[in-house]
């Protein structure tokens, strides 16, 4: 590959769990580390089931092969266990103070040529590479959900990031089989600037008496879209979309991205999109 022998995930939430896959799958060393046990335990147990329906699917690795995966996964809850790592990429929860905390903390237990990258939805990356001694090592790599069957990464670059930082990136995202897209930093980057007001605006108007269903189908029907925002902001989660806005509203001023009541009350109740089963539309 390049000499990206042993990666780093920090944060083992959904999106952390799905890089893990992603990485392990290209037969390259991962630790996964977060200090919650519980989701690290259960970051485990998704990690196999997420690899055995991949293997009925047939889009994933053969049956025989799931084992070596799963051994090439260290799971840990020190983040001094990324010291030895050459490639750190965080996916911790969308907080701008969390994640500042976080990279501080990365810059003192990590090794000096270490890059990092963030995968935050909205954060500046400048924002969070000023908290660490190596700006010119930090970038973001803002990967789709469900990580291993999006083939496209938004990656970010700030003034300070060197040509060799992204080099790097880019051939860790070649081994893993997909194409990175580099854009400007800025909060939201591309996606997430134009995606959060679309989506905003989405769960407004079902207020409006229009349900979630004929909101999406218009957009899939008239305009092509895959999904529609409603559908979209389900696979994603509610709650990482309200957090995103929150993020947004702070680091641009813009008073349109605002979390809208029906969006709000979603979260409230728990109803989180696809992975609790119930968000703007209902799963199975």
């Amino acid at each position: 590959m390049t000499g990206e022998h042993h990666v780093g995930i920090l944060g083992a939430g959904v999106m952390g769990t799905g890089i893990t896959q992603c990485i392990a799958q290209a037969g390259i060393p991962v630790t996964i580390v977060d200090t919650d046990r519980a989701a690290l335990e259960r970051a485990r147990r998704d990690l196999r089931s997420a690899l055995r329906l991949s293997v009925l699917l047939g889009r994933g690795p053969k049956a025989a092969d799931v084992a070596d995966i799963v051994a090439r996964v260290h799971w840990s809850d020190r983040i001094e266990d990324l010291g030895a790592v050459s490639f750190v990429i965080e996916s911790v929860t969308e907080r701008l103070e969390l994640k500042r905390a976080l990279f501080a903390e990365l810059d003192r237990v990590c090794a000096p040529a270490a890059v990092f990258a963030t995968g935050t939805s909205a954060i500046p990356v400048a924002d969070l590479a000023a908290r660490t001694s190596r700006g010119d090592r930090v970038l973001g790599l803002h990967f789709m959900n469900p990580a291993p069957l999006t083939e496209t990464v938004e990656v970010i670059t700030s003034a300070q990031t060197a040509p060799a930082a992204l080099n790097r990136a880019l051939a860790l995202l070649d081994a893993l089989g997909k194409k990175g897209i580099v854009v400007g930093d800025g909060p939201g980057f591309v996606i997430n600037r134009v995606l959060m007001l679309s989506i905003a605006e989405a769960a407004a108007i079902t207020a409006d008496g229009t349900d979630a269903a004929t909101i999406d189908d218009l957009f899939e029907g008239c305009l092509g879209h895959r999904m529609g925002p409603l559908r979209t902001a389900d696979l994603i989660g509610l709650d990482n979309v309200a957090d995103t806005l929150v993020v947004l509203r702070e680091t641009t001023g813009d008073s349109r991205y605002r979390v809208p009541e029906a969006l709000a009350e979603l979260v409230a109740a728990g109803h989180l999109g696809r992975k609790t089963g119930r968000g703007f539309h209902a799963y199975p």
